[in-house]
């Protein structure tokens, strides 16, 4: 089965990509060689594009605030484990008290690194970091690849708050979905939304071997799938047939 997620409002948007960035973070940083940490460092100047906006932080802080109100209300429900729950609240609160501390945007140190900030100009052009553009940086990858890891690691300190936030909201979020099978009649696929719910967002796993592709759209009142199929050229066509696949709303 193959999980396709779409984001409902612009906030989430943004989550997403911070999580596929520190996933593939995560993924580059053990290796070895040079070329997968050029793009570890890579990754971690797209963490702080994506983090630059100003109220990001805030916003962050607030569904967390948000999350421990609301997991605080169960506290006495005798179908809720209260060791699970003081457990989960531990993480919400760890979680906001890191990001809460933590002074500036993720990353913001890394601006005063006039080394990392001359690479970051450069890493924007085709080709711009090459060995005769950026001498000292080639010096680097040419170097032991544990100490271009502990480098890594170092810079990457500062967005791990963030990332852990991020991931905690996420898996908040993904478990308020309960999946459900549905069919898509003719390659298309509609449900209105139950109202007095804010959903934020819509997952959606389907048979890989049916080779369909899900073109996804929603508002707070409708959300809609179309079944697409690649032709031999690779262009997107309308696959008009009836398929099941597995529908999560999460609010």
């Amino acid at each position: 089965m193959i999980l396709y997620e779409y984001p409902f409002n612009e906030r989430i948007r943004t989550y997403l990509r911070l999580e596929h960035l520190f996933g593939r973070l995560g993924q580059l940083l053990p290796r070895d060689s040079a070329l997968d940490h050029h793009y570890a460092l890579i990754t971690i100047f797209e963490v702080m594009d994506v983090t630059s906006r100003a109220d990001l932080k805030s916003e962050v802080l607030k569904d967390l605030d948000k999350q421990k109100a609301h997991m605080g209300a169960f506290r006495g429900n005798p179908a809720i484990s209260e060791a699970s729950l003081d457990a989960f609240l531990a993480q919400l609160d760890d979680a906001f008290q890191q990001l809460s501390q933590q002074h500036g945007k993720p990353g913001h140190e890394l601006t005063d690194n006039e080394w990392l900030m001359s690479i970051r100009s450069r890493a924007v052009i085709p080709g711009g970091t090459c060995g005769f553009d950026l001498p000292a940086y080639h010096a680097w990858q040419q170097g032991q690849s544990a100490a271009r890891r502990a480098d890594l690691q170092t810079w990457a300190a500062s967005l791990a708050p963030m990332a852990q936030a991020v991931t905690l909201l996420l898996h908040i979020l993904r478990d308020s979905g309960k999946p459900q099978k549905v069919m898509a009649s003719a390659g298309y696929f509609q449900q209105t939304l139950p109202q007095g719910r804010t959903f934020q967002l819509l997952r959606l796993r389907i048979d890989e071997s049916l080779q369909l592709i899900p073109e996804t759209s929603g508002n707070r009142l409708m959300a809609s799938v179309r079944l697409m199929r690649q032709d031999a050229e690779g262009k997107l066509q309308v696959a008009r047939e009836d398929a099941a696949f597995e529908l999560a709303l999460c609010a």
